[in-house]
């Protein structure tokens, strides 16, 4: 059996994953990110978590001010973009970096500059079948190819994996609503995964509590790991990949696919996947609803939780 061993520490949660086939042990920083930006609460997020190459750290939330920019030291630095964004990847084209979002209740896909300046939009394609109109698209994330071909997963909409070529050309879907292999249930998370000889997509198969392997033609190629607890993202650095499960855990793997380390599982199931639990019932180092999730270039872990009053932690490497 798989065994945690947690223990606290002058209020500082250290986790460490023993009987995985490697080990990465994380202590949890408590009061890392300014807990009211800008004087205001971070406010409701139901959104995503990424770095850019300076460091700086981009939550989204569902108010009006839209992404929340944090320092590396995680103090407030701006706001910027759209609000509303669901998950979003940062891509270096050319020597700049632009933001990919999602943005499923509002039916689009944008292509945003740091600024949040809007580069394009993309909405439901047609001709597909797989949509009566533009309110059927509710896409969950999306990302980018080494060739600039774009997945879109549409998790919330016709549970198919979109993808468009680099002139936003819609070329083929696939996936669909089932359970067994080679099927959806809420393709939540993607991500391409470089750490092949050919680039993989990596999605979170949320519902179907399962992270798995596509090829960039739309083939399904293997599951990865089974009974997750509702995986929602995915971000790749190095050898690693993170995953926030929503019901109360965040899972690392390695590139095997093998876990290596699991962070703040809550043991009260009532807590999992809640957004409305209010912050007299959190507990320091221990998640309620992981939803956005990124590691840092030192190789920390940064979780963004689906929470009515937005929550976020840092959980560090111990080397």
């Amino acid at each position: 059996m798989r065994s945690i061993i947690q223990t606290f520490v002058a209020g500082v949660a250290l986790l460490s994953i023993s009987a995985f086939s490697a080990e990465l042990k994380f202590s949890n920083v408590p009061g890392f990110f300014e807990k009211d930006p800008d004087q205001k609460p971070l406010g409701p997020c139901h959104g995503g978590l990424v770095i850019d190459k300076n460091g700086d750290i981009y939550v989204t939330t569902d108010t009006a001010r839209g992404i929340v920019v944090f320092s590396p030291a995680g103090k407030f630095l701006r706001s910027l973009g759209p609000t509303r964004i669901h998950a979003l990847e940062i891509r270096e084209e050319n020597g700049t970096e632009f933001i990919y979002a999602a943005r499923p209740t509002d039916h689009e896909v944008v292509k945003l500059k740091m600024n949040g300046e809007v580069v394009w939009v993309i909405g439901a394609p047609g001709g597909t079948g797989l949509y009566k109109d533009g309110a059927g698209f509710n896409p969950c994330a999306v990302t980018v190819a080494p060739d600039g071909s774009i997945f879109v997963a549409d998790g919330y909409g016709s549970n198919h994996v979109l993808k468009f070529d680099a002139d936003r050309k819609f070329v083929k879907a696939f996936g669909g609503m089932g359970s067994e292999e080679g099927k959806f249930m809420t393709c939540h998370g993607i991500a391409v995964d470089r750490r092949f000889e050919k680039p993989l997509l990596l999605v979170c198969n949320r519902n179907n509590d399962r992270i798995e392997h596509w090829d960039l033609d739309g083939n399904f190629i293997k599951v990865i790991q089974k009974d997750l607890r509702m995986p929602a993202a995915v971000h790749i650095r190095g050898d690693y990949a993170v995953f926030p499960e929503l019901k109360g855990r965040v899972t690392v793997v390695d590139k095997s696919g093998a876990i290596v380390a699991q962070l703040g599982d809550n043991p009260v199931v009532p807590q999992r996947a809640n957004f409305g639990l209010t912050p007299d019932k959190w507990t320091e180092g221990i998640f309620n609803s992981p939803h956005g999730a990124s590691i840092d270039k030192d190789g920390n872990v940064l979780v963004s939780e689906w929470s009515q009053f937005g929550r976020v932690h840092k959980f560090a490497l111990t080397k």
